[in-house]
């Protein structure tokens, strides 16, 4: 049975995977068929695009590979569901839109099995973090 010898984290947007940088490289460098990789991964996140995608890649002895699709990052999450381009420079001086309760329980069931929270009452408070962090209030 073959080896994992590396492990390896990349955030790649949803069906567009191709050999040119960040991913090339990074797949060059562990040994793995760049192509074989670009056409699975485009395959499996196809019914995601627009969306990033987080992807862990176990590279094993023998240059084969497995990997694992995750949800997108919780700031991307909220990012959408609150029609946001993008986070505050400044978060604690200047807010860049809201998110109510209700929305971030929404977000919490896409992410509740990637998240550290035993029920959605933690698992709100975690996104609401996060949201806090990129300068949108949190209307309770």
């Amino acid at each position: 049975m073959a080896e994992i010898v590396k492990k390896i984290k990349l955030q790649i947007q949803a069906g567009q995977a191709n050999p040119a940088p960040p991913v090339g490289p990074v797949l060059s460098q562990a040994g793995i068929n760049i192509q074989d990789f670009c056409a699975q991964f485009n395959d499996k996140s196809k019914d995601r695009m627009g969306q990033v995608v987080p992807v862990s890649i176990f590279v094993y002895d023998d240059k084969s590979f497995k990997f694992n699709l995750h949800e997108a990052p919780a700031s991307h999450l909220i990012k959408g569901k609150i029609k946001l381009k993008k986070g505050s420079g400044e978060p604690h001086k200047t807010k860049v839109g809201s998110i109510t309760k209700k929305q971030l329980e929404e977000i919490y069931e896409v992410k509740k099995d990637e998240l550290s929270a035993n029920d959605v009452e933690g698992g709100v408070k975690i996104l609401a973090g996060t949201a806090r962090s990129m300068g949108v209030t949190v209307e309770w």
